[in-house]
């Protein structure tokens, strides 16, 4: 599985080009008071694990603050949660996936994308070797656990399927939670679909020869965005260029720091427990935050990958209506 792990370095070259343009790591305690500027409730589509580690050491670091935002984050279960407290009021910004943006876009809510935070497809569909299960095919009339129905590891399964002619009705689909290779462990599913950093907890934690398969093989676009409500995005520009900084400065900070990022998150992230698992994670997350275009500042969009995904939801059939990213995409 040494494979899985290839990404996992990340050039001294590249990480000085994607963070090209930041005015320095805002870290607390040495940088003039910035005046407060406002609020940001960030709706996640998780709870609070180490992966977002440059999120959760805010309290430590102070990256927002620097930037004159109060940051809270409220988590969830799936992209799609994070869009529903986004649509409800209850936050500002969504951390979500594209394809609970696009169909979200697809029921007519006037939203648009700021921000690019994983550009680089992290998806997965993972079963043991034993289960004969090698290439998208092979999943006909097997259970296949998923975080939940409405995360991206359910969507980006579909999109797997869809590569093979299979539909979602071809197979079972068992919400498994977050930790859902106990499951396919226990054998209670036949494949799991998940990301980078679940396979890398399950190898650790000893899950067995497995096969991978991998969504970006088929499509690779983004894994999550920043989306906002497009009246908040024209009401409260200067506030969101803010807490995009902010974010921008926590993200260089855990590509330059992973080895403290993972002692720190094992303070702050409730699955922080052994500090080996959160150094893995956190390098996986560092290097699906580069920019698919080389050059190209962190949070930059691939405008052409995002197209030609949300061309495959409407073939899917997972949205009815053409999505012109274009339109709904606003970089900040």
């Amino acid at each position: 599985m040494q494979a899985s792990f290839q990404t996992l370095s990340i050039s001294r070259r590249s990480l000085l080009g994607a963070c090209a343009g930041l005015s320095g790591l805002a870290m607390a305690g040495t940088s003039m008071a910035t005046p407060v500027q406002g609020r940001i409730r960030l709706a996640g589509w998780s709870k609070p694990i180490s992966e977002i580690t440059n999120l959760l050491v805010e309290p430590e670091k102070g990256f927002f603050k620097s930037q004159g935002v109060e940051l809270t984050y409220l988590p969830g279960a799936g992209g799609g949660d994070a869009i529903r407290n986004l649509l409800s009021g209850q936050a500002d910004v969504a951390f979500t996936d594209p394809g609970s943006f696009f169909m979200a876009l697809d029921k007519g809510e006037k939203l648009v994308a700021i921000y690019d935070i994983y550009p680089q497809n992290v998806f997965n569909v993972v079963s043991l070797k034993s289960s004969g299960i090698h290439k998208p095919a092979d999943l006909k009339g097997k259970k296949i656990g998923v975080y939940s129905l409405a995360s991206g590891t359910r969507q980006n399964l579909l999109v797997m399927l869809h590569q093979a002619g299979l539909k979602e009705s071809d197979v079972t689909i068992v919400v498994t939670g977050l930790l859902n290779f106990a499951p396919l462990m226990q054998g209670q599913v036949d494949a799991t679909a998940a990301t980078d950093t679940g396979l890398a907890v399950g190898l650790r934690k000893g899950i067995g020869e497995v096969d991978v398969m991998q969504v970006s093989d088929h499509l690779n676009m983004s894994s999550d965005m920043f989306v906002v409500r497009e009246e908040v995005f024209q009401q409260k520009k200067e506030l969101l260029k803010a807490f995009l900084k902010g974010y921008r400065d926590s993200a260089a900070w855990m590509m330059a720091n992973p080895e403290d990022a993972s002692v720190l998150a094992s303070k702050y992230a409730i699955d922080g427990t052994r500090r080996d698992i959160n150094l893995d994670v956190i390098r996986l997350r560092n290097a699906a935050s580069m920019p698919a275009l080389k050059g190209q500042p962190l949070g930059s969009f691939d405008m052409a990958a995002l197209q030609k995904g949300a061309d495959a939801y409407r073939a899917l059939g997972m949205v009815q209506r053409q999505i012109k990213v274009a339109d709904v995409v606003r970089p900040l």
